[in-house]
C-alpha cells in the first residue's frame, strides 16, 4: 500500500510537484543512526487506524464503507514491508514480513511483530497521561512516535537491515489510492466469499478498487496458508498498483495526479528527515519497473500464549536477505551485459494486438514468467495471466487452431523455442511455457539466473513478484 503511494515521488514527471506533495504530509521523528552504506532501506507500514494522518477520527460512514469492523481501540500494523534500494539506484527488493512473526520486541516482550507498534504506543500513552499530558492529540502523536520506533528496532533486529526511512499509510489512504488510479487488475485462482474481510470475488481476472480492493488485501480466513496467502495477495496488488501508476498515464493525467497528492497528504506519515526529492533521483530505476516482492523465510507455526504465531529465525532471515540482494544485483548486471534481443519482424505489429499471451514458468529462473510477460507487453501483445507451473524440461509456445503463425512469431522472440498445437488453449490466446532450457539472454529485462538457496531449516520461498503481468493467486 505504502509503496504505491510513494511511486509518485519516484518518477521525473512528479518532481515538479515536489513542494506541493511534501507541504501537507505528516512527519514523525523516528529514525536514529546511520549505516552509511549508501543504500536506502525503507520500512513501509500499512495500519488499520480509524483516524487520518493528522489523528482526526474517520467519519462513521467512511468506516462502514471500508468494512473495517468495530473500533476495538487497538491499532494493528497489518502490512510490514522493507524496501531495499541499493546505492546509486538499480533494482529494488521488497521483503514482506508476516504480521504474526514471533519476535523479541525491545522494551516489551516476545510477541507477534504486529504488536510492536500498538503495544508500545499504548504503554507510552499511559505514561504520558500519568505525567500530566492532557491534550489527546499530543498524547496520540508522541505515543505513536514511540510505537513506530519500537517497530523499527524490531524489524532491524529481524532483518539485519538498518532502517533509513519510514512510511505509513492507513485504511482511508489505501481506499482513496485505488480509487484515484481507476482500479487495479488482479486474478484469483478460485472464487472467495469471506464475511470477515468483506471479500466476495469470482475466480479469474478482474479490476477492483476502493472497499473491494481493501477486502482483497485484508482477507486471510479461508485461504490455504492464512496470513502467508494474504501477504502474496498484498505483493501482487502492490506490484499491480506500481505498474498502473508508472505505465498507465496516471502521472501525466492532472486529475489523477492531483488525487494522488491528496491521498498522500491525508493518509501518509513519513520520517521527518527524508528528502523525498533526493530519494526520487536515487531510485529512478524503480520507475523502470525493476521492483521485486518476496516474503522472508518462515519455519512453520505454533500456538502459544500469544495465539497462533509464525516462527522465524533472525539468522536465517539475515542470510536470505543478503543473498537475495546480492543475486538480484548480479542478475541485473548480467542482463546489462547480454546481447540485445532480435528486432521484432514487421508482421509482428499486425499480429500482436490480436493475441493475449499467458506465461507459465517451469524453469528454475525466479521471476522469469513476469520478465517474459513484460517483453510480450513491450511488443504490443495483450497481457494475460502470469504464474508458475511444474518443472518443465523444454520451453514451448502453445496455440490452438490456426494461430500457429502468431505462436511462431512469439517463439522467434524467445530464442526460436518450439511451438505446439494444443486444444486446451483458448482461441485468441498463446501460452508460453518456460522450461529448464530457456535462455534468459533472449529477453531484455532483469533476470535472476541463480537458483534459490534457502536455508535447509526453512521452506523454499515462493517465486518473487514483479511489477509486470497479473499472476493468479489464492
Amino acid at each position: 500500500m505504502v509503496a504505491s503511494a510513494l511511486v509518485l515521488v519516484l518518477t521525473g514527471s512528479a518532481w515538479g510537484l515536489f513542494r506541493d506533495i511534501t507541504a501537507g504530509i505528516t512527519t514523525t521523528d523516528v529514525i536514529t543512526g546511520s549505516d552509511d552504506d549508501g543504500a536506502d532501506n525503507i520500512l513501509l507500514v500499512g495500519v488499520d487506524s480509524r483516524t487520518d494522518a493528522q489523528g482526526n477520527p474517520l467519519p462513521p460512514e467512511v468506516q462502514r464503507l471500508l468494512n473495517s469492523g468495530p473500533d476495538s481501540g487497538v491499532l494493528n500494523s497489518d502490512t510490514i514491508i522493507v524496501l531495499h534500494v541499493p546505492q546509486g539506484g538499480g533494482a529494488a527488493a521488497a521483503f514482506s514480513i508476516p504480521r504474526d512473526s514471533y519476535v523479541d520486541i525491545p522494551g516489551y516482550r516476545r510477541d507477534k511483530i504486529n504488536a510492536a507498534y500498538p503495544a508500545t504506543k499504548a504503554l507510552a500513552a499511559e505514561r504520558l497521561v500519568a505525567d500530566g499530558v492532557r491534550d489527546p492529540k499530543q498524547v496520540d502523536a508522541e505515543s505513536a512516535q514511540q510505537g513506530r520506533t519500537a517497530l523499527i528496532q524490531t524489524v532491524q533486529n529481524l532483518t539485519g537491515l538498518h532502517i533509513d526511512h519510514y512510511a505509513e499509510i492507513n485504511l482511508l489512504g489505501f481506499y482513496n489510492l485505488t480509487t484515484a488510479i481507476g482500479g487495479v487488475d488482479v486474478c484469483l485462482k478460485a472464487p472467495v466469499d469471506d464475511p470477515f474481510s468483506g471479500a466476495d470475488f469470482p475466480a479469474g481476472p478482474q479490476t477492483i478498487s476502493g472497499a473491494a480492493a481493501l477486502a482483497f488485501v485484508r482477507q486471510r480466513h479461508g485461504l490455504p496458508e492464512g496470513d502467508l496467502s494474504r501477504i502474496r495477495r498484498q505483493q501482487v496488488f502492490l506490484a499491480a498498483v506500481s505498474d498502473k501508476i508508472l505505465s498507465g498515464g496516471t502521472l501525466t493525467n492532472p486529475g489523477k495526479l492531483s488525487s494522488l497528492i491528496d491521498v498522500a497528504q491525508k493518509s501518509l506519515v513519513v520520517d521527518s528527515g527524508w528528502n523525498l526529492l533526493a530519494f526520487a533521483q536515487q531510485a529512478s530505476d524503480i520507475a523502470a519497473g525493476h521492483l521485486e516482492f518476496v516474503t522472508i523465510p518462515t519455519q512453520g507455526g505454533e500456538t502459544n500464549a500469544r495465539g497462533d504465531v509464525v516462527l522465524v529465525d533472525p539468522g536465517v532471515v539475515h542470510t536470505f536477505i543478503e543473498q537475495r540482494i546480492a543475486e538480484q544485483q548480479q542478475a541485473v548486471q548480467a542482463t546489462q551485459e547480454a546481447p540485445p534481443p532480435p528486432p521484432p519482424p514487421a508482421q509482428l505489429d499486425v499480429i500482436a494486438s490480436r493475441y493475449v499471451v499467458d506465461v507459465r514458468n517451469g524453469s528454475n529462473l525466479s521471476g522469469m514468467a513476469a520478465t517474459v510477460a513484460g517483453r510480450m507487453r513491450d511488443l504490443d501483445f495483450v497481457p494475460g495471466t502470469v504464474d508458475n507451473t511444474d518443472p518443465t524440461p523444454t520451453s514451448t509456445v502453445h496455440y490452438t487452431g490456426s494461430d500457429g503463425d502468431a505462436a511462431r512469431a512469439v517463439a522467434a522472440q524467445l530464442g526460436n523455442i518450439p511451438v505446439e498445437s494444443d486444444d486446451q488453449v483458448t482461441p485468441g490466446h498463446l501460452l508460453v511455457v518456460l522450461g529448464a532450457d530457456f535462455n534468459p539472454a533472449t529477453v531484455p529485462a532483469p533476470v535472476d539466473d541463480a537458483p534459490a538457496r534457502p536455508s535447509p531449516a526453512a521452506p523454499a520461498p515462493s517465486a518473487p513478484i514483479t511489477a509486470a503481468g497479473v499472476p493468479c493467486v489464492d
